[in-house]
């Protein structure tokens, strides 16, 4: 097995073994914790993030980023909600929300791959455009009234089970996405792109191509993601899903994605995202005030990048001592 693969299974054992034991405590400590409706909200309020790291972790993977997520997840709720006072039906409201995340994934990843400039400064921007052009379509208003059969889907559960129905399309993507990074000339070509881009450059991949399908991508699910959160909420406003970037990325990091590209599982950045998920539910049962759960969040965001760089230092020292 490669170094590079080992290291990352290395790290997403220690991830995954550490969402069991939290759960587990969880389970055994936190009054509340265990009942069927506490553990559909745990599931129900997570997917947002967990929607978003499917391509976020491709992204990665290939050595970029994009913080404009949340912020496109905003604007199409915001479009939603406008459209939806305006008479138009959700069936027809729905695929254009879609296109809107194309199109906003598609500036993205042009002014990224065509004009050469960094993801990070890129999506910094339009992170704050994004948002202004939500507020501009909706104002300060808050659309409540969709139809009670979608409200239902985005936030009932299946019979007295804890799973909500939301989670059985979810389990479909993360399968598509699995497959596509894992098992796939182009998931490999991912992380040849992330590992050195000039050598994937060299080996006939199509890098710009292949990144530009990626930004696009991530646009796509965080316009899907801000429909979901409407409907799950049952709210549409502008500001929806504000700071969701930061508890997507925190996640995918902790997951063992190297910020660096080329390295890491798609199952260590679920286990990532399911692993916060469930600290924040701990911390909201426990009544931790919303400003300490950011704390927290950006405290996991910076050991996350800090931890498997230590691990590898950790192992090419033990390298070392055995040559």
């Amino acid at each position: 097995m490669p170094e590079s693969l080992t290291r990352a299974v290395r790290w997403d054992t220690v991830v995954g073994a550490l969402l069991v034991v939290v759960l587990l405590l969880s389970f055994t400590t936190v009054d509340g914790f265990g009942n069927a409706l506490n553990l559909s909200f745990l599931i129900g309020n997570t997917l947002p993030i967990a929607l978003i790291a499917l391509p976020m972790t491709l992204l990665v993977v290939a050595g970029e980023i994009d913080l404009s997520v949340a912020s496109t997840a905003g604007l199409s709720g915001a479009v939603m909600g406008a459209l939806w006072n305006q008479g138009m039906t959700i069936e027809t409201i729905i695929p254009i929300c879609l296109v809107i995340g194309v199109v906003c994934g598609l500036i993205n990843g042009l002014l990224v791959t065509r004009l050469g400039l960094p993801s990070l400064a890129v999506t910094i921007g339009t992170l704050a455009a994004y948002r202004g052009i939500a507020q501009i379509v909706l104002g300060s208003d808050a659309v409540t009234d969709f139809p009670a059969q979608y409200l239902d889907f985005a936030a009932g559960r299946i019979g007295d089970t804890f799973v909500p129905y939301a989670l059985l399309p979810f389990l479909v993507l993360l399968a598509i996405a699995v497959v596509a990074l894992h098992a796939t000339p182009f998931g490999r070509s991912l992380f040849a792109i992330g590992a050195s881009e000039e050598a994937a450059r060299f080996a006939g991949i199509r890098v710009k191509r292949q990144k530009l399908t990626l930004f696009v991508l991530t646009g796509l699910m965080a316009s899907l993601t801000g429909v979901f959160w409407a409907l799950h909420y049952a709210s549409a406003r502008y500001d929806n899903a504000t700071g969701l970037e930061l508890s997507v990325v925190a996640a995918v990091l902790l997951g063992g994605i190297d910020f660096d590209g080329g390295k890491g599982t798609l199952g260590g950045a679920i286990a990532g995202v399911f692993l916060l998920g469930a600290l924040q539910n701990v911390m909201s049962l426990q009544d931790v005030s919303a400003q300490s759960q950011i704390v927290v969040t950006g405290v996991l965001l910076v050991l996350s990048v800090l931890g498997p760089r230590v691990a590898r230092q950790v192992a090419l020292a033990r390298a070392r001592r055995l040559t």
